[in-house]
């Protein structure tokens, strides 16, 4: 497995696509905020002859789904991501507004994933994991043969996600980065929604945020 990394939006915000050697991909938290930045993600799976079969948040904020539609109208996707992210979806026109940014509202979640759940795409499976806090039901997916885990707004180098926007809570975050994230193998990299990749290792020793 493979992953692609791409930085969008006035948010710096990280995509994701993810592929092997079947060529099937995966595509994470579509960004994309204007036509430069759709031709770049259209370009790589062009590139690299890629087949997209799946559309994903790892949760709903603003700067994760200004691709959405987008990706799901190129390639005919529907959405994927917890249902309790159906309620940040909602919002998102308004918080759009808010910022002053242009929004193609996104299509609505029809398939929704659980905690223990398993995203297949060619020969790779990620496993699903509940990690709460920053959104009111964020998403992370680990991959144990790679050793990877897309972990959305949660956790990221030497920070985390922030807890003061609606259905973040601190205790909450803390919980799930204690219980799910910190408990993967210390050499597990962490791909977070912003800024550099890390490892779980790193954050268990020098995140001043969250301890064990």
């Amino acid at each position: 497995m493979d992953i692609a990394i791409f930085t969008f939006n006035p948010f710096q915000e990280n995509t994701y696509i993810l592929y092997d050697d079947t060529n099937d991909c995966v595509i994470f938290d579509p960004g994309c905020s204007n036509q430069d930045e759709e031709k770049q993600l259209i370009d790589f799976i062009n590139a690299n002859g890629l087949n997209p079969v799946k559309l994903v948040n790892t949760h709903c904020h603003i700067d994760h789904v200004l691709g959405n539609k987008f990706v799901s109208d190129t390639y005919q996707l529907p959405l994927i991501s917890h249902k309790g992210e159906a309620q940040v979806l909602a919002m998102q026109p308004q918080i759009s507004s808010m910022y002053g940014m242009p929004y193609n509202p996104s299509p609505e979640i029809t398939e929704f994933l659980e905690d223990g759940d398993q995203l297949v795409f060619g020969n790779t499976t990620l496993h699903v994991l509940f990690t709460p806090g920053h959104s009111p039901a964020s998403i992370s997916f680990y991959n144990k043969e790679k050793g990877v885990v897309i972990a959305g707004d949660v956790l990221f180098k030497e920070s985390i996600g922030r807890t003061d926007l609606p259905g973040g809570d601190f205790d909450t975050l803390a919980k799930s980065i204690r219980e799910k994230l910190y408990v993967l193998p210390d050499e597990v990299v962490v791909f977070p929604g912003h800024g550099p990749s890390t490892t779980i290792g790193e954050e268990k020793r020098t995140n001043q945020y969250v301890r064990l």
